[in-house]
């Protein structure tokens, strides 16, 4: 039988930076049905739920046919909403997507499912090397640094690892690699993780996946070359809208599609 994955799209209006960030038009759609339809066009996905605690997101979600689950309560991160869902719904994997991160291509998600549905892992994730033209020191950026067997040692906003002979800021080839903001868990490593207490590193960081770390949790990550379109600002929103814009331009141009150029 098919493994059964859902992917659950952990949904705030309440942002502090972007309030009713879930509901930005980028063009004829919100965000989060973009990022909604993303998920539910990879083959390799069971179901797609939206969790969020608010009436607005949830009325919009329904009316473009989406499903939702209303999570109400005081939770510490997206993946704690996840693990909330996971307490109510029967399913084997759960894979926490940020509703503010537009997959460029269901083959992002596949990249993620298929690798850890081949493993033993108990958590998973994705990484993508920088670009030259990409920003080493942009907190917004996470980064990672793995082991030789593929397992996280350390994921930053901070641009590591320093290169301490290097030019600062510039990324170096083969070192340096963005970590792309989802997770897939089994359902058993998924509902101990939201049982822990935020740690120092969680706390500081504020990265929920070096609670898993500081925990002994070993998180397996796969390289991916596919990108995803993040918005966290206004700007980010615009600049995002006009990306989306001009693939949908090309798409219509070429009988064979494009790429969308995201971060």
């Amino acid at each position: 039988m098919k493994p059964q994955v859902m992917v659950v799209i952990p949904a705030r209006y309440g942002s502090s930076r972007f309030p009713g960030k879930p509901l930005v038009k980028l063009g004829q759609k919100p965000l989060i049905q973009h990022v909604y339809e993303q998920a539910a066009s990879c083959r390799s996905v069971t179901e797609v739920l939206v969790a969020t605690d608010d009436e607005r997101i949830r009325e919009t979600v329904e009316r473009f046919g989406g499903r939702v689950a209303m999570v109400t309560g005081d939770y510490r991160t997206g993946t704690d909403r996840v693990a909330a869902v996971a307490r109510t719904v029967s399913g084997e994997y759960f894979l926490n997507l940020q509703g503010d991160e537009i997959p460029e291509t269901p083959a992002l998600l596949k990249d993620l499912i298929d690798s850890f549905l081949g493993c033993d892992a108990e958590m998973g994730t994705l990484k993508r090397a920088m670009g030259t033209d990409e920003a080493l020191d942009n907190p917004a950026a996470v980064k990672v640094v793995t082991d030789s067997d593929g397992h996280a040692l350390y994921f930053s906003r901070a641009p590591i690892p320093l290169v301490r002979d290097g030019i600062r800021g510039q990324v170096v080839g083969g070192l340096h690699y963005l970590h792309l903001g989802l997770y897939i868990y089994r359902r058993e490593a998924l509902l101990r993780f939201a049982s822990w207490p935020t740690g120092q590193l969680e706390d500081a960081e504020k990265l929920e996946q070096l609670r898993a770390l500081q925990q002994g949790m070993r998180i397996r990550v796969w390289d991916t070359s596919h990108r995803s379109l993040r918005v966290d600002t206004p700007e980010d929103a615009a600049e995002v809208a006009d990306k989306l814009r001009r693939h949908e331009s090309r798409k219509q141009d070429s009988p064979i599609g494009g790429t969308v150029s995201a971060r």
